[in-house]
């Protein structure tokens, strides 16, 4: 295989004009992923998970909508700055029986209140109209997650 180095860089309102920025009407899904490391410990559970014990998350952002004039959905960097704000900086090394509402610490759980989170927040900052949030997904192990959508959280209509 053979590299090409580009010749010219391509120049807006000279190569390409904005109206053209926007190349279809189609909604997309976007998606950013995130891990976090916490310590929990089960209620009512008879199993290993009774103990205090900790994990690796991988928590899963996915949005829907329709891109705007330059062709973008929603800035990454929105997503990323929301869900460390939101979730991010107040369970990543933190004991989840502590920090979260009263509940069970279940991957179950804990995805409920992750969406309710990133969901207010997005409707708070109004940040990409149209934009919603449609799904979550909270990888407790590398092979163990739970999932919410946005149709499960009764927001399929937005």
């Amino acid at each position: 295989m053979e590299y090409e180095i580009p010749v010219k860089v391509q120049k807006l309102g000279t190569d390409i004009q904005e109206e053209q920025l926007k190349y279809h009407d189609k909604e997309v899904l976007v998606s950013k992923e995130f891990t976090f490391d916490s310590a929990h410990h089960l209620h009512c559970y008879e199993g290993k998970c009774k103990s205090l014990h900790g994990h690796t998350y991988k928590l899963q952002v996915m949005m829907r909508g329709k891109v705007d004039h330059r062709g973008i959905v929603i800035d990454f960097a929105d997503i990323k700055r929301i869900a460390k704000e939101r979730i991010m900086d107040r369970l990543d090394h933190r004991y989840l029986n502590e920090v979260l509402p009263p509940m069970n610490t279940t991957a179950e759980n804990m995805i409920v209140w992750m969406y309710e989170q990133l969901d207010s927040a997005l409707k708070e900052e109004g940040l990409s109209p149209g934009v919603r949030l449609e799904e979550l997904r909270l990888w407790e192990t590398p092979t163990s997650f739970a999932a919410v959508t946005a149709a499960m959280m009764g927001d399929a209509s937005r």
